[in-house]
């Protein structure tokens, strides 16, 4: 690296977009169909207890067309995936370098119009003089309203929009085979499916596992995802293996996992199967908030207000929380299994960017909200300052930016750095969602695991043995047994020790969901140990070590490491459960302080100075031998 290269620790690089947009014409391709390859070919290493590998599977450039219009990204696929995985690039004019490399990553550009709008580039191209086109080189948010109101009102786009869409198409799916380094860096073909029925966000993110893919199947095919899911199984059938994960439910308003199915009817056996299916993983946390929780759903809970964006993706209208929400789903999911037999919302835990600038950023220190790449660079005008830490008008309709959150992250437990092996992981749902850190996290359930199992040299290798790991099933219940887990997190080297432990707990009890949070291992605070409150229940806090003054903390609290092995005690073994491990990091401070601080402004209102840095494993679910 030379001295001109500008490392981002400090420094913001990716323009994140407030909201998807429904618009365009799909894509088309000639692709075969994919061959199969080895999970390690020839030379490349191999982890047989499985290795964490970190990626984003989420990532928009200047293809998709919110982030050419309304952002102004000229980020291309090929820039993506040079900085994803660790190489110095140039960006506006300066050379810039990620902090840390990725080991996967997809880009996940819209498929409705993909890469139609850059032929604005010519101003005397026929879509540029379109009355669309027209329009977006007008440039401004009321005008893209105007275009999005156009399109989704039914306006086509008209002269060589399908071939310019298929020949984007054809470069995406080239460039990731082209990136595709087996053992060093792994990449999806994929795309991002744009359903947004009344408002409601239902976006997939579509990832196929080969080195081809067909034509996508868009929203202008359909705005139902149970129509994406049976297209995913047709062209299975025809060689083309691959999964959709359901978008950040959070601004969903309810729909992402209701009871029903969009067209109103209660979701059948058929209707859950088909669903089970396609979509193994869901979206927990992503750069417009954390869909875990919410503390509308999880009043007990004190850490559930955790980066809230709880509006629909346009305008400012309230996404209702109840169908919004991932441990929502698996409360319902476990409900709907009772009743039908299989349960629809059996999803892993996937964390990722959704950022549309093209580069992906995970850390406080490299986000800069939606100015992006200006932020950090020395030249950022005190307005555009203001703009993005909430002290000036926003940028988009009815957001402010400073809500959003950078980019998080997937980490899953593959046996190698190759799509077959990492895209295996997906499928059996060994994967985690972290807030952006690289915290690592082993989850294991099982009957036979004893109080000091992972003091044991070999425990993660028995543990395969004795157990399932997170994304398994629990086998039949012992009789007088309950279950026990074996859990270790460990910290990020450049990110916060740990402060604790949870195990979160879902059930089924009157034919209702209920919830139960049990911190099971945590670090010391300053003042020393910390135990359990025997009135309340609850751990005491740790404590901060931020200055919101400088933003300057240290790891003098918390621990590097926490492992246990926990047993539930209110197993209940005709009870259908759900259970999953959420690992918080000490308070650090939020990327909007550490900017604030930089360039001289004060600390926005709207949100808290400090955040806590988490994970949150795949569950392992528990089904009673009347409910199998």
């Amino acid at each position: 690296m030379t001295k001109r290269t500008r490392w981002l620790t400090g420094a913001a690089i990716a323009a994140p977009l407030a909201y998807h947009v429904l618009i365009g014409f799909g894509a088309a391709s000639a692709s075969q169909p994919a061959r199969s390859e080895s999970a390690a070919p020839a030379g490349i290493e191999t982890f047989p207890d499985k290795q964490a590998f970190f990626g984003d599977l989420h990532l928009h450039t200047t293809n998709s067309f919110d982030a050419y219009v309304l952002m102004g990204t000229r980020t291309t696929p090929e820039d993506a995936y040079r900085f994803a995985r660790g190489d110095t690039i140039q960006y506006l004019g300066a050379p810039i370098k990620r902090s840390f490399p990725l080991d996967f990553e997809a880009v996940t550009d819209h498929s409705e119009n993909l890469g139609v709008f850059n032929q604005l580039d010519d101003p005397k191209s026929e879509f540029s003089l379109s009355d669309i086109g027209k329009l977006a080189r007008e440039g401004g948010v009321a005008n893209f309203v105007k275009i999005v109101g156009l399109i989704t009102g039914g306006t086509r786009l008209g002269g060589n929009a399908a071939e310019v869409s298929a020949s984007t198409w054809a470069r995406e799916i080239e460039t990731a085979n082209r990136f595709y380094a087996p053992g060093k860096f792994t990449t999806f073909i994929a795309y991002e499916w744009t359903s947004m029925p009344g408002g409601a966000n239902l976006h997939r993110n579509v990832i196929f596992k080969g080195d081809t893919a067909p034509a996508p199947f868009t929203s202008i095919d359909s705005k139902d995802p149970k129509d994406l899911w049976t297209w995913l199984a047709k062209i299975r059938g025809q060689g083309y293996e691959a999964l959709a994960i359901p978008h950040n439910g959070n601004a969903s308003n309810g729909l992402m996992y209701d009871w029903t199915s969009l067209d109103g009817k209660p979701i059948d056996e058929a209707y859950a199967q088909l669903r089970a299916t396609n979509e193994p993983l869901s979206e927990v946390s992503q750069n417009k908030g954390t869909s875990e929780t919410h503390p509308a759903l999880a009043a007990n809970d004190e850490f559930a207000n955790y980066e809230i964006f709880d509006k629909l993706l346009i305008g400012t209208t309230a996404s209702k929380p109840a169908g919004s929400y991932w441990r929502d789903a698996l409360g319902r999911g476990l409900v709907l299994q009772e009743k039908l037999g299989v349960n629809p919302y059996k999803d892993g835990a996937e964390g990722s960017s959704d950022l549309h600038g093209g580069l992906q950023v995970s850390t406080a220190q490299e986000y800069g909200g939606i100015a992006g790449a200006n932020l950090g660079g020395g030249k950022l005008k005190d307005d555009s300052a203001k703009e993005q830490l909430g002290l000036a008008p926003a940028h988009s309709v009815g957001l402010n930016p400073v809500i959003l959150s950078p980019g998080a992250l997937t980490g899953v437990w593959a046996e190698a750095n190759t799509r077959d092996a990492i895209y295996a992981a997906f499928r059996r749902k060994e994967t985690y969602a972290t807030s952006g850190s690289r915290l690592k996290l082993r989850f294991f359930g099982g009957w036979d695991f004893s109080r000091s199992f992972v003091a044991k040299p070999n425990w993660v290798h028995d543990a395969y043995r004795l157990g399932v790991p997170m994304g398994g099933d629990l086998p039949q219940a012992r009789a007088g047994k309950a279950p026990n887990f074996v859990i270790e997190a460990v910290k990020d080297p450049l990110s916060g020790n740990l402060d604790r432990v949870q195990v979160v707990k879902v059930y089924v009890e009157g034919g209702k969901q209920q919830e139960k949070i049990f911190d099971v291992a945590w670090g010391n605070a300053a003042s020393g140990a910390r135990k359990i409150d025997p009135d309340t229940g609850k751990l005491s806090a740790i404590g901060s070590t931020v200055d919101l003054k400088t933003g300057k903390w240290d790891n003098s609290i918390g621990a590097a490491r926490l492992a246990t092995v926990w047993t539930d005690p209110t197993f209940k073994a005709d009870q259908t459960a759900v259970y999953y491990v959420r690992v918080l990091e000490i308070p650090t401070p939020r990327w909007s302080t550490l900017r604030a601080i930089e360039f001289g402004l004060p600390l926005p209102k709207e949100v808290a100075p400090t955040i806590q840095q988490r994970a949150w494993s795949s569950p392992i679910w528990y089904t009673p031998t009347r409910s199998r």
